[in-house]
């Protein structure tokens, strides 16, 4: 398999990811809710970052279908955004579960990287 098609298939699993994740925070999941406590973020938070990774999943997808530049400054911004999860876990000293949001930010530079080698 090459290098292209790997980044390819990492970034239709980020869209996938990241849409379902967005889900899962607006519906307030049980899991959701008591990783967003365990990091200490608020609830009311919830919400705006289900945003976030909402644009960011649906922003990769356009890019897939056309519109690399778009798809690169979504993978820009979800990388940022899962920058920023790791570093609540870390502060928060949360270990147990620190390997979600290092997936989805290895998802999202990898997003970042394949829409980077289409300009």
């Amino acid at each position: 398999m090459s290098p292209n098609s790997v980044l390819i298939i990492a970034t239709v699993v980020c869209v996938v990811a990241n849409v379902s994740i967005a889900i899962a925070d607006y519906a307030r999941a049980p899991f959701v809710l008591a990783n967003a406590a365990a990091v200490r973020l608020p609830p009311t938070a919830l919400p705006y970052l289900a945003t976030l990774e909402l644009a960011g999943g649906l922003g990769l997808l356009v890019g897939l279908l056309g519109a690399p530049r778009l798809g690169l400054a979504a993978g820009a911004g979800l990388t940022a955004f899962f920058i920023g999860a790791v570093l609540a876990h870390l502060r928060a000293r949360v270990f147990h579960n620190i390997a979600f949001p290092g997936g989805f930010l290895l998802l999202a530079v990898a997003g970042t990287v394949f829409f980077a080698g289409r300009l």
